[in-house]
């Protein structure tokens, strides 16, 4: 039985990068770190005051359920704050 023929394909050339190079950033400050984590757990302990002792407290009964909205809204803010994080 005969042999096909064998397609030669074009070699592969990448296309040329019309971009300027970017300066990457440095690492960050650590009073960003700081603050992120201190976002953390300043939700946590909002959280977990508003569980514990919420109802004692006179401003945290007045929020009510806003505490929840405060708490998560901290943990939030901190989780986004990882992504300028290097």
């Amino acid at each position: 039985m005969p042999k096909s023929k064998v397609r030669k394909k074009a070699a592969y050339t990448p296309p040329p990068v019309s971009r300027t190079p970017q300066k990457v950033a440095g690492p960050t400050h650590p009073a960003y770190i700081a603050v992120m984590v201190a976002m953390w757990i300043l939700g946590l302990a909002w959280l977990v005051v508003n569980y514990l002792a919420g109802p004692s407290i006179p401003f945290m009964a007045a929020l009510g359920n806003a505490n929840f909205i405060i708490g998560f809204s901290l943990i939030v803010i901190g989780l986004l704050m990882t992504m300028r994080w290097r």
